[in-house]
């Protein structure tokens, strides 16, 4: 007979897609480059972040992210946009009632 893996949860799904999606744009480098996190942004997180249009403004957000300077975005530095941009977006979901 055949164990059956437990169901993951939302949140464990929500996670495992983040690394999936992390991946598919660093591929076999596990980093991200400046073009990498532009394309990424722009085709997976732009219901939360404007396009990013500009070069001043991709310049800002990578140079703010590469905490080690070394031009490229590992996976721990991408995690903190992940946060932040998380933790912005649930201003927007708290009842005003809790707001207060």
């Amino acid at each position: 007979m055949e164990a059956t893996k437990p169901a993951v949860s939302d949140l464990e799904s929500s996670m495992l897609t983040i690394i999936q999606t992390f991946h598919q744009y660093s591929g076999q480098k596990c980093n991200l480059k400046k073009a990498d996190l532009k394309e990424l942004i722009n085709n997976e997180m732009n219901n939360f972040i404007v396009k990013i249009k500009e070069n001043d403004t991709l310049d800002k957000l990578f140079a703010d992210l590469d905490q080690n300077g070394d031009l490229e975005i590992d996976f721990k530095e991408f995690i903190a946009l992940i946060a932040m941009v998380t933790s912005a977006c649930n201003e927007l979901f708290v009842p005003k009632q809790q707001k207060n």
